[in-house]
């Protein structure tokens, strides 16, 4: 690879860092699809008064159990109702888990689907393809991550990406399969920017705004010299069929190392304390708060990783015993942290004026067994689960599909990945049946045949 440093030479080097890519002038997160956006919008595959909606996609990484937290079976048995009793909501038709009180404040304003499902197998890895991209890869085929397909058809509004994951991209999911969170068919240029970074901690910096060391704070605000040095250094590169993705990802860098926009987006110590409090001052929480102020700043589309890995950290993963978390782990560390975090975020895009504009949707890859195992805990379940959507479009205060008396199976409605990814695209305006350049450049659909927006909801 090209790599540039401070006397503006140029040479190949081995290895690729997230530094090494700002050097050579490239963010994989960082590509321009402007012309796209146009096009699809000539089209009339854009619904312009949609365009300026954004999502915020929690993934609860490691699977909340449905029965512990949003599908309570209290006439069942012990062994399935699990330790924890119903409680009311702001919703007359709502009904979810004493562990999550503050979402029963704000049930009026998210609806519950309790009849999704998938069909690929019971692994971490498999369920996060599915609940991303909406499909299962296969044949060799990678689809892109939702927020991916977004900045292709859309592009950025700002200085900023248009798609941001934080705090990063999953990590180990014990099937060693790709994760879902990349930009897949429509290639590296439509990655999402990952943060890489705590945002709870008292340094907190964005690694990918500060200037490499070879090239200094000075030089970067004289953005002609700059581009001077890639012109004296590259000419030869230029004339490459890389050249303008090259080209456009290194404006794309320093863009947004130079915003004054995309600094103070992410700049946390704007927000007064009661906020953050309020929020919760942990990793998610401040996920959550930096969530907003980036939708409130022009990103498109941001995912949030409750968890980093579902290994030798407290999560969702409920088996009961280590290296995982036990019910009781769920109900006092992990309930309360994301309890808190959920609720300050709803309240605060309802009082800001936001909510209708920005659709927080909450997935996980699967749910939990019905029946509690021998260590306490609850084990994969692909065949039922709960998610919930906000805003967007979305009307609160519903429950859509119910599960069977045990939580096993949809009774009604049941939902696949690929009608929770068509719900995300309805709400942002874009028409399902919007063509994608695939692999080969063969057309690639938006979503497969037959899958469609849960309608219900809106």
């Amino acid at each position: 690879m090209l790599k540039f440093t401070g006397q503006g030479t140029a040479h190949t080097c081995s290895g690729v860092t997230r530094r090494d890519f700002l050097q050579v002038g490239t963010l994989g997160a960082m590509g321009l699809s402007l012309p796209q956006y146009l096009e699809a919008k000539d089209q009339g595959l854009v619904d312009k008064k949609n365009d300026n909606r954004s999502a915020i996609m929690i993934f609860n990484l490691g699977a909340p159990s449905q029965l512990d937290t949003f599908d309570m079976k209290p006439d069942a048995p012990a062994e399935i109702r699990g330790p924890f009793k119903p409680i009311d909501t702001a919703s007359p038709d709502i009904n979810i888990s004493e562990i999550l009180p503050l979402h029963a404040k704000v049930a009026d304003k998210f609806s519950l689907v309790r009849s999704c499902y998938h069909n690929a197998a019971a692994v971490h890895d498999a369920g996060w393809q599915m609940m991303q991209t909406g499909r299962l890869f296969t044949g060799g085929v990678n689809t892109p991550h939702i927020g991916s397909v977004v900045d292709y058809l859309r592009g950025r509004k700002t200085d900023l990406p248009a798609n941001v994951v934080l705090p990063e991209t999953m990590g180990r999911g014990g099937g060693n399969l790709p994760n879902g969170q990349a930009g897949g068919f429509l290639g590296k240029a439509h990655d999402p920017f990952a943060l890489m970074a705590d945002p709870s901690k008292p340094n907190f910096k964005v690694p990918d705004m500060l200037p490499p060391k070879e090239i200094g704070t000075a030089r970067l605000e004289r953005r002609k010299k700059i581009r001077d040095v890639v012109d004296n250094t590259i000419d030869y590169f230029e004339s490459t069929e890389d050249a303008k993705l090259l080209n456009g990802n290194f404006h794309s860098a320093y863009r947004l190392m130079t915003s004054k926009e995309a600094r103070e987006a992410f700049d946390l110590a704007k927000e007064p304390n009661k906020v953050r409090e309020r929020y919760g001052m942990n990793r998610f929480g401040q996920c959550c708060l930096l969530a907003r102020r980036l939708v409130e700043s022009g990103v498109r589309f941001v995912t949030i990783n409750t968890f980093l890995t579902v290994f030798n950290e407290v999560t969702w993963d409920i088996h009961g015993s280590k290296p995982f978390t036990s019910i009781e782990g769920m109900k006092n560390i992990v309930a309360p942290m994301y309890d808190q975090a959920y609720s300050a975020l709803i309240e605060d895009l309802y009082d800001r004026g936001m909510l209708d504009e920005t659709l927080v949707c909450n997935v996980a890859e699967f749910g939990r067994t019905p029946k509690v195992n021998p260590a306490g805990g609850r084990d994969h379940w692909p065949q039922c689960f709960t998610t919930y959507f906000a805003g967007g479009g979305v009307q609160g205060g519903r429950v859509v599909g119910s599960s069977d008396p045990i939580g096993g199976v949809p009774a009604d409605h049941p939902v696949s990945p690929g009608d929770l990814a068509a719900t995300v695209y309805h709400s942002l305006g874009f028409d399902l049946h919007t063509v994608l350049p695939g692999p080969s450049g063969r057309p690639f659909p938006l979503v497969d045949v037959g899958k469609h927006e849960i309608r219900e909801l809106f």
